[in-house]
């Protein structure tokens, strides 16, 4: 049978509008068990006809729109030589205006965005079956999704990058301190609605605004900024997230020690002193765990202008790991 070729998507996905100038495919994966459809992109392995031998699940930070993340993705996929590795991402609910909006606050919470990511999980591995192998991404909050994705199922993880790990007290971060008051309610409402206002302004205007964004992202931006009800579950999601992310796992992070790889910033200022407790965990066996302490200049928002370098350092933890 025929998996994911090119011109084809896995049954479990709904095709989006074509199109032909980008390396991936445009999807949505339908709504199921009370959870509303989301976003994803998907790349099929370069090698047609055949099944992936590994797929990358990919789990954005907040906001969760992973168009944003294309250009990181599709850099690993260009570097894949071995023709048999296939790329999945998938927003966050109610993040990405490619999927119909979701009017429901407390789908936006973190306990029904790990359900997303299970689902989506566990639909993939029964589809493509045992001999294909999942390495989970998650980048800022997406790692700790990919951590509860792990510790829910751990026999079939076969690996996963913590890519800028947002795991532990996010809200005494120096970020966390500064914007978490701007999450609680009614915060979000209100600056979802007086966010309309930004439908006047010109794309030109924007990118004066953010000089550091290409034309292509400040456009993912733009699109952001014009959906109010991505702005709401993106700032109601992030309150979750200064409420529930506290104390680090330290059990399921020494339990697969083996299987995890971090890429920490130099700088990063909603990670901040939860890198070093983070490797506080491996400080008695470091040689077990892969870290690697970001070059300078690279952010917490990589996927703006750093796709290239993080993709490079993923891929080989692909090579690495056996997994390409």
């Amino acid at each position: 049978m025929t998996r994911g070729t090119k011109t084809s998507l896995p049954p479990f996905l709904e095709s989006l509008a074509p199109d032909f100038s980008v390396p991936y495919i445009n999807a949505l994966f339908p709504a199921s068990d009370d959870i509303p459809p989301v976003h994803v992109h998907w790349w099929p392995c370069k090698r047609v006809g055949l099944s992936p031998s590994t797929i990358l699940l990919f789990i954005p930070g907040n906001p969760g729109m992973i168009d944003f993340y294309h250009p990181f993705l599709t850099a690993i996929h260009n570097q894949d030589r071995s023709g048999t590795l296939a790329i999945l991402s998938h927003s966050h609910i109610g993040h990405d205006p490619a999927a119909p909006a979701s009017h429901t606050p407390f789908n936006h919470a973190l306990p029904f965005q790990i359900q997303n990511s299970l689902r989506i999980f566990d639909v993939m591995s029964i589809y493509f079956g045992a001999n294909t192998r999942t390495v989970i991404a998650g980048h800022s909050v997406g790692s700790w999704v990919a951590l509860q994705v792990l510790k829910l199922r751990s026999t079939a993880v076969a690996g996963v990058f913590f890519l800028f790990p947002t795991l532990t007290d996010i809200a005494c971060t120096p970020n966390g301190r500064l914007l978490s008051r701007l999450f609680r309610p009614p915060f979000p409402r209100i600056v979802s609605q007086v966010a309309r206002l930004l439908r006047f302004m010109p794309l030109t205007i924007l990118c004066r605004l953010f000089p550091q964004y290409p034309i292509s992202q400040a456009r993912v931006l733009q699109s952001f900024l014009l959906s109010p009800s991505s702005i709401f579950a993106a700032m109601t999601m992030a309150h979750d997230e200064m409420l529930s992310i506290r104390e680090l796992d330290v059990t399921t992070l020494d339990t697969y020690r083996n299987q995890i790889w971090f890429y920490f910033a130099e700088t990063d200022d909603w990670v901040d002193q939860g890198r070093e407790t983070i490797l506080q965990v491996f400080k008695a066996d470091p040689g077990t765990v892969k870290v690697v302490h970001g070059h300078y200049g690279i952010p917490h928002a990589f996927c703006i202008n750093h796709s290239e370098e993080l993709a490079a350092e993923c891929y080989e933890w692909l090579v690495s790991g056996g997994f390409v």
